[in-house]
């Protein structure tokens, strides 16, 4: 008899070595593209086959809004979710967000039925949490300053 599983236990990576209801995801929790003020926020033990976009975002905003590191980050009004990278994937060259992409990363915290998981989300994904605004503004013009 065989059993189907989401995690690999016999030759296992760090995306597949853990179920995806336990799986550690880090978000960073980016404030200002200009200046690359970017902290990450990591999530352990989180169920990517029940959690939603919206799920992940209130979560986000949750610690963000209760944990005193982030203080200086709850002037900022998150509204979008990106992946930056996955695990054992190609980095970007840029330090703050993934630029590339743009069609098929973002996670779209309307949809109610689609899980993370169904995103490609895997244990160690990074995830970029963002004001959209301000993204397409930093796309527009990609100066850093400082």
């Amino acid at each position: 008899m065989t059993t189907s599983f989401d995690f690999d236990t016999e030759e296992p990576l760090t995306s597949t070595g853990r179920p995806l209801t336990n799986a550690t995801i880090t978000v960073r929790v980016i404030k200002s593209f200009p200046y690359r003020n970017v902290k990450n926020l990591i999530l352990q033990n989180y169920d990517l086959r029940s959690k939603t976009p919206k799920d992940l975002l209130l979560d986000c905003q949750q610690r963000i809004s209760t944990e005193g590191a982030f203080r200086p980050f709850r002037s900022v009004q998150f509204d979008s979710l990106k992946v930056y990278t996955h695990a054992h994937g190609f980095k970007t060259i840029n330090l703050v967000i993934n630029f590339d992409h743009d069609e098929d990363w973002i996670l779209d915290i309307n949809d109610n039925e689609k899980k993370l998981y169904q995103y490609g989300i895997a244990n160690e994904t990074e995830i970029s949490l963002f004001k959209w605004e301000d993204y397409v503004n930093f796309k527009a013009n990609p100066e850093e300053k400082w």
